[in-house]
């Protein structure tokens, strides 16, 4: 090595400065976790909370929710499964990964600086036993968010506690959606339930909360899809998993973005999307879908997009002896809320 390079070197990065940095993108990272001092905080230690986000498990009861841009909110529930039942602890699950962000390097941002954000808990359900009674309760603590102007990031739970998501996010005009899922969920109701979790998107569109021209569904695959004729009808565009893997993601993308357009949107990101050798841990797993780097490329081709709230479901950590499951969907969380940084940066 050149000798007067090496000297440079030296003087540039002394050894005892761990914060020594002259990348103004790398400098705000590296200021953000060391904070003046040689210490970074332990992934190991404290409370744990969605990405490390501040817990704020009270600000649901604020009328202005503490001046929040973001809001992360667990909910924990599985009454609507029709498989395996276990999602209800994915919220928690979810929050113990460790190790994820702060700095998203496609995006170029630390989004937790770029946005007033916060774990504000999980929905407070008035019954373990009543899914129409727990569907109404996550309506109420949801529309609240959106009349805050908060826009909520969701960690569920089983697919079933997107509707009432949509209905308080789409109450004063449908919006549109991207959805990752192995399955359709636009089922009809059977045994005496219609909010089970393979029916959100049917619910939502008959309610006039969902508009299904602006819908795109990717990654379908499995032997449900004779139950899935309402996408179809109501001219939803769905990708499978197969036709995915021909027309690449790149494809894909453009394809989302031309479906959606530049309307409010919704993303709803199904962890069964992934082939269960990437998530396990799951209720209805399906084999031949996506690996864990085409669904980062799909959800950041989602940059620029008018989303207006997204979550993270059907993590069932029981069937995860890796711990593989909830990892990705930490990631997953952390890419969607990259998203939202860039929206809410973007309208600032």
């Amino acid at each position: 090595m050149d000798c007067k390079k090496l000297e440079d070197l030296r003087t540039k990065y002394p050894a005892d400065k761990p914060d020594a940095s002259h990348h103004p993108e790398f400098r705000k990272a590296v200021e953000t976790i060391f904070a003046g001092t040689d210490r970074r905080p332990k992934p190991y230690e404290g409370v744990a909370s969605f990405l490390g986000a501040p817990l704020r498990p009270y600000a649901g009861e604020r009328q202005d929710l503490g001046g929040l841009e973001v809001a992360l909110v667990g909910v924990p529930l599985d009454l609507g499964v029709t498989n395996r039942p276990g999602a209800r602890f994915g919220p928690r699950a979810v929050r113990g990964v460790e190790r994820i962000g702060p700095y998203h390097h496609v995006h170029r941002l630390l989004p937790l600086s770029a946005v007033k954000a916060a774990d504000i808990g999980d929905v407070p359900f008035r019954s373990r036993y009543s899914l129409a009674e727990s569907i109404e309760d996550i309506e109420v603590l949801f529309a609240k968010l959106a009349a805050a102007g908060v826009t909520p990031l969701a960690v569920g739970g089983d697919h079933s506690i997107t509707f009432p998501i949509l209905k308080a996010l789409g109450a004063a005009r449908p919006v549109g959606l991207v959805h990752i899922d192995a399955h359709c969920d636009t089922g009809g109701p059977f045994e005496g339930a219609k909010f089970h979790h393979g029916g959100p998107f049917r619910n939502a569109v008959l309610a006039g909360v969902l508009d299904p021209e602006r819908t795109i569904q990717i990654g379908i695959r499995g032997g449900a899809e004779y139950l899935w004729e309402f996408s179809y009808v109501s001219g939803m565009t769905v990708i499978h998993a197969d036709e995915l893997a021909r027309m690449g993601i790149p494809a894909a993308i453009e394809k989302v973005r031309a479906v959606v357009g530049d309307g409010p949107t919704y993303i709803s990101f199904d962890i069964d999307s992934l082939d269960p050798a990437f998530a396990p841990g799951t209720g209805t797993p399906e084999v031949g879908g996506l690996a864990t780097r085409e669904a980062l490329e799909l959800l950041r081709g989602c940059a620029g997009l008018h989303v207006i709230g997204a979550d993270v479901v059907e993590v069932a950590p029981q069937y995860d002896a890796t711990t593989n499951t909830a990892q990705a969907a930490a990631q997953m969380l952390f890419e969607l809320l990259a998203v939202v940084a860039l929206v809410r940066s973007r309208c600032a």
